[in-house]
């Protein structure tokens, strides 16, 4: 399997230190309480929502191969098992999720859980949970293996048998994909469409959703981004929360702006065992609450994005 962060510098334990001072005093400079709103918008999304936040939760813990990368050197010699980045996995199912829903209903918020089949069928009273609070589950392949060098029957396969572990497990059917690194191959979309699928996110083109043909039918592009994404800044960059957080921030900000003549939309990721930690819980809220202060800004699942998009007209298509 290829390395799912071959892309990734400077990796290693650095990449999960926190900055030597508190967030809750940076916390007034990132957002200051006088800073001057921007006046709302003339709306531009069918329900008329001026920008739409859409936020990620990777569950992708539990179902990783054997020795699998993670912030420890790689130094082990062969034949032997990675026991203590195992545990950093396990962070991911034991902490992190179960944090991050909390999280998510003390600022009212559903987002989409992509979900990896593999880590489903092994914490399946924790993917029962994600629906049962009301958040999207979407498919994220059976395990890590990359599928752009997949036959078209391996790749049907892979996805389907994805599909089948999250439904069997919580009794949602997914209609979103996301391929492992983005990375899906010629025949992706075809096959999405074929089993039945009506969006990908593995799409960095635009900051706002959009419309392709597949089959000679419409299907959804709900736009992905690795500028607000906690694995690529916290995990691969060694970004400290605080440069997380100013990060998104100014992407709102920029994005909430130009929502006055135009589509936009606010991706954000995090993934189980790196966003669920006490530091990135405390970084969402704090995200989360200073956007919820902005008129005309609302939070959806991307279901309900890819949905709202394939009935609108004046959508892009391409």
């Amino acid at each position: 399997m290829k390395s799912r962060r071959t892309f990734l510098k400077n990796t290693g334990l650095a990449g999960m230190a926190v900055a030597a001072a508190p967030f809750a005093t940076s916390a007034q400079t990132i957002f200051p309480e006088n800073q001057t709103e921007i006046a709302p918008p003339a709306a531009h999304w069918p329900d008329g929502s001026k920008l739409i936040v859409s936020v990620s939760m990777q569950f992708e813990a539990g179902g990783q191969p054997t020795n699998a990368e993670s912030p420890f050197p790689r130094n082990l010699e062969q034949g032997f098992v990675d026991l203590p980045a195992a545990t950093w996995y396990e962070y991911g199912y034991k902490e992190g999720i179960p944090r991050m829903l909390d999280t998510w209903d003390e600022l009212g918020i559903k987002v989409t859980s992509h979900m990896v089949g593999a880590a489903v069928l092994k914490n399946p009273a924790l993917a029962k949970e994600i629906v049962r609070r009301g958040h999207e589950a979407a498919a994220h392949g059976m395990n890590w293996s990359s599928q752009y060098n997949m036959s078209y029957e391996q790749e049907k396969k892979f996805i389907a048998d994805g599909v089948e572990a999250v439904q069997s497990v919580t009794g949602f059917r997914p209609v979103g994909y996301n391929a492992n690194w983005l990375r899906r191959g010629t025949n992706t979309l075809k096959i999405l469409q074929e089993l039945g699928f009506t969006y990908h996110i593995d799409d960095l083109s635009r900051d706002e959703p959009f419309v392709i043909q597949v089959n000679n039918k419409d299907f959804a592009v709900v736009p992905y981004t690795l500028r607000c994404n906690d694995i690529v800044l916290i995990e691969g960059k060694n970004f400290s929360p605080e440069q997380f957080a100013n990060q998104v921030k100014m992407e709102f900000d920029q994005l909430y702006k130009e929502s006055a003549t135009r589509r936009r939309q606010l991706s954000i990721s995090f993934h189980d065992r790196i966003g669920g930690t006490p530091q990135m819980a405390k970084v969402a809220r704090d995200i989360i609450t200073y956007i919820q202060t902005h008129k005309g800004v609302n939070f959806k699942r991307k279901d309900e994005i890819a949905a709202m998009i394939l009935k609108d007209k004046t959508a892009i298509r391409e």
